[in-house]
């Protein structure tokens, strides 16, 4: 079949007549006011051929006249991909010849520079996609435009926004005119533009018009629209807003809800996979419960949200809550100077009115703090007093996670589920967690305590400066080994430099590569991965090739003083001489102070490294029950119920159960999550604070005024550098050139390794005490957090200045660099 009319069209037909007919039949059926029309199928464009005599004939049923011929993509005006004024559109269109002209151009269009880059940049293989054309008649538009049912700069699914100009609306929609600009706010009543072309009445009919298309739809719209002549309202378009960020579920309490993104801490900026989420939520339950906290599952659930994937801290009742809000916009600080601007600006909202009382209850408050503060006051003071003795347990600790017992080759598939459930978690939740966790907590109160008691006396470069090359921390001991292989591998320097990561991975697994000590790193390290906090991420020890492009930067290391072994010996000579004269300048000024400080800085390096050790600790039985699932996955692959082993991560573990004990096939439901995921990752960037109608709260506040050409953030480790830029996005196979500067979306402990040939660090996201930052620091590498952008604003080559002590980035005027050496003041 070559032609089909928009009514006979409906949104199962997408294969045959694409997103557009698709969604005009939607608009037909639901008794919408819709330009008739008829749609060329992609069967006419998959025969390569016009059926001009079919044309025709329905050209001729539709009266003849002039038409719009639009281009109707099976890849367009999706959920996921709007192909917005990237295929043609032909106005105006008469006679038959005119008609198979613009068809044949539309078909054309499937393949033009700026859809094929489209594509490239959603991800959408060619081959999957095919071109129907819709043909409508023209409406004689008077006043024409786009409506959105949510706001696309805020998110708000409060707002409609339209636009509308006087003639066709083309011209709105290609921005060739300023078009009268209406928002109009849920509860209020439209008001018209003063000498606009829309009366009040108008946008109302707009409003009501938009509200059906989202209600029938089920999801917020761009809508194109026109009124003819005679007043009469003709709907042209709707499509769904692709750049929204999913709303968080309905808390089922009145008011607004305030949500703050807490993943970035992790350094977990993408979207977790649905077991990886699933996992965690389910760790925090059990950790509560273990710490003799009674949580109800679906209010502990609420308090760690999801939300696209990423995980949400909801804070609405601490807002609210009149004896807290006050100290709430300093503890944001960590997170940001961004987020701590947006939290007080909300303050100031009526709709979060303090209210009195605490957010939470206060009888679970006490119970937990008379439960946990002997212990924690008798474990920290000993691992203070004995640092050294706090490290062997923490040892013994690390020793029991590894020795776990685990399903074996013979175990059954219910038996590795069991054993994900809840054996897995043994470790995590008992006595050797909190081994490893006592030198944590007392190494981050130790590095934050000279500040408070040097206030005055020492700078805030200095007090960075006592925290370099700290010893006993297992990411920097991980990055220094990791140097120690490339240094194996130079004896091999062309085959690592020449060869693709993803190739010498596969080398490697079929025991084609030189031995270069991969294997005993992998032993110890091999549970580690950027983004590790999520379950269904690959590990090292199964995907190695993120590590050999780190070797090949290693290998790129010419000058011996830019070696990483080099550079933090260094940071820890340069700490040790600022903590000695620290503490003279301190016991001189404050003798009291500056005895407990310097006993303070001494001690900080004897533990704040091991601040790392737990996240390193309880990853070790992550990556068991990862292993465990994959081999659960591999069983459910054999019975027919996923189509791949790691679909199994597409899954929560309740679904698992239904597949392992009632044979539920879940291979639609994993693809569809699948491809919700992929969609999630390509999202450039995702709100620290979120409120409850979609709003990103960062796209409300007042913009601070800034230098031209700086950018600014949150100071996270002290010093200069200047150098070329190297934006990063993903760190598999990417490669950072010794002096370059590192500019990335955020980083985990599975970025550290680039750290070792960068001269310093920006990223988007992060927190002073999060594990990049932390690492930065030791290696003496300046680094700014919490830069709004920073990926989109800096271009790879361009020259920049990052001040890790006033938390600027500056990007030098004049474009990219060419010859440009880093010069970096800290740590040298």
């Amino acid at each position: 079949m070559n032609v089909i009319g928009l009514d006979a069209i409906d949104a199962g037909m997408i294969g045959t007549v694409g997103g557009k007919a698709a969604g005009l039949g939607e608009m037909v059926a639901s008794g919408e006011r819709v330009p008739p029309g008829f749609c060329l199928t992609t069967e006419a464009y998959a025969s390569g051929t016009v059926p001009a005599d079919e044309l025709a004939a329905a050209y001729e049923r539709l009266g003849g006249g002039p038409v719009a011929v639009r281009s109707s993509a099976t890849a367009e005006d999706l959920p996921g991909t709007s192909f917005a004024g990237q295929q043609d559109t032909v106005l105006g269109v008469r006679g038959t010849e005119e008609l198979v002209a613009a068809v044949r151009r539309c078909w054309a269009s499937l393949d033009s520079d700026r859809a094929v880059a489209y594509r490239e940049a959603v991800g959408i293989d060619r081959a999957d996609t095919r071109m129907a054309v819709v043909v409508q008649r023209m409406v004689d538009a008077r006043v024409a435009g786009v409506l959105f049912t949510a706001d696309p700069l805020t998110g708000s699914r409060s707002r409609v926004i339209v636009d509308a100009a006087p003639g066709l609306g083309t011209a709105v929609v290609d921005g060739g005119v300023i078009p009268d600009h209406h928002v109009l706010v849920d509860g209020e009543p439209a008001a018209a533009v003063e000498g606009g072309c829309l009366t009040a009445d108008r946008l109302e009919e707009l409003r009501a018009a938009g509200e059906r298309l989202a209600e029938h739809f089920g999801s917020p719209q761009d809508v194109e629209w026109a009124y003819d002549a005679d007043g009469v309202l003709w709907l042209l378009q709707s499509r769904p807003i692709t750049t929204l960020f999913p709303l968080p579920p309905d808390a089922g309490k009145p008011g607004p809800r305030l949500y703050m993104e807490a993943g970035h801490m992790q350094g977990m900026l993408r979207p977790f996979t649905p077991m990886g989420m699933d996992r965690m939520t389910h760790i925090w339950l059990k950790w509560c419960s273990f710490q003799g906290v009674d949580v109800d599952p679906r209010e502990g659930a609420s308090l760690l949200t999801p939300v696209g994937g990423r995980l949400y801290m909801d804070l609405t009742d601490f807002i609210r809550s009149a004896p807290m809000r006050g100290r709430l916009p300093q503890a944001m600080e960590v997170y940001g100077p961004q987020v701590r601007r947006a939290v007080e600006y909300l303050m100031d909202d009526p709709r979060f009115a303090p209210r009195p009382g605490l957010p939470f209850p206060l009888g679970t408050a006490l119970r937990f703090a008379a439960r946990a503060l002997p212990t924690t006051l008798a474990h920290m003071t000993a691992t203070v007093a004995r640092p050294e003795r706090a490290r062997a347990r923490a040892a013994r600790a690390l020793r029991e996670f590894r020795s776990q017992p685990h399903p074996g080759p013979e175990a059954t598939t219910a038996e590795r589920f069991d054993f994900v459930s809840e054996d897995a978690y043994a470790p995590v939740l008992g006595a050797p967690m909190m081994d490893v966790a006592w030198p944590t907590f007392a190494g981050i109160a130790l590095g934050v305590l000279p500040s408070a008691l040097l206030d005055g006396v020492a700078t805030d470069e200095e007090l960075d400066a006592v925290l370099g090359g700290m010893p006993h921390n297992v990411t920097t001991e991980m990055d220094l080994a990791l140097w120690g292989v490339a240094g194996n591998a130079s004896g091999h320097r062309d085959l690592f430099l020449n060869t693709g990561p993803a190739e010498l991975a596969d080398m490697y697994r079929r025991g084609a590569l030189p031995d270069i000590g991969l294997t005993d790193f992998l032993e110890v390290y091999g549970h580690r991965a950027a983004a590790e906090v999520d379950i269904g991420m690959p590990r090292w020890a199964e995907d190695p090739a993120p590590l050999f492009a780190t070797i090949a930067n290693y290998l790129r290391v010419e000058n011996p003083e830019q070696a990483p072994d080099r550079r933090f010996e260094r940071a820890a000579v340069r700490a040790r001489r600022t903590i000695s004269e620290l503490s003279l300048r301190g016991r001189a000024r404050r003798p009291v102070r500056g005895r407990i400080a310097s006993v303070a800085m001494r001690r900080s390096r004897e533990l704040t490294g091991s601040r790392e050790l737990a996240k390193f600790s309880w990853l070790i039985p992550f990556a068991q029950m990862r292993r465990q699932l994959l081999l659960i996955g591999a069983d459910l692959v054999r019975e027919g119920l996923l189509e791949r082993n790691d679909d199994v991560m597409f899954l929560t573990m309740d679904e698992v159960r239904t597949a392992v004990h009632d044979g539920v096939d879940h291979r639609d439901l994993a693809a569809e999550r699948r491809a919700d995921y992929d969609r999630e990752v390509r999202r450039p960037s995702v709100p620290a604070l979120l409120l409850s109608d979609g709003t990103d709260v960062e796209t409300i506040l007042p913009r601070p005024e800034v230098e031209a050409g700086t950018l600014s953030g949150t100071p996270a480790a002290a010093g200069r550098a200047t150098g070329r830029a190297r934006v990063v996005r993903d760190p598999s196979g990417a490669h950072v050139e010794p002096g370059e500067i590192l500019v990335a979306p955020t980083t985990d402990p599975g970025w550290t390794p680039l750290f070792m040939t960068a001269a310093g660090l920006v990223t988007e996201t992060g927190s002073p005490l999060a594990h990049g930052p932390t690492v930065a620091r030791e290696h003496g590498i300046p680094a700014v957090i919490c830069v709004r952008d920073a990926t989109r604003e800096i271009r790879t080559g361009q020259v920049i200045t990052v001040d890790g002590t006033s938390g600027t980035v500056t990007v030098e005027q004049g474009g990219d660099a060419k010859e440009s050496v880093a010069s970096a003041s800290a740590g040298s």
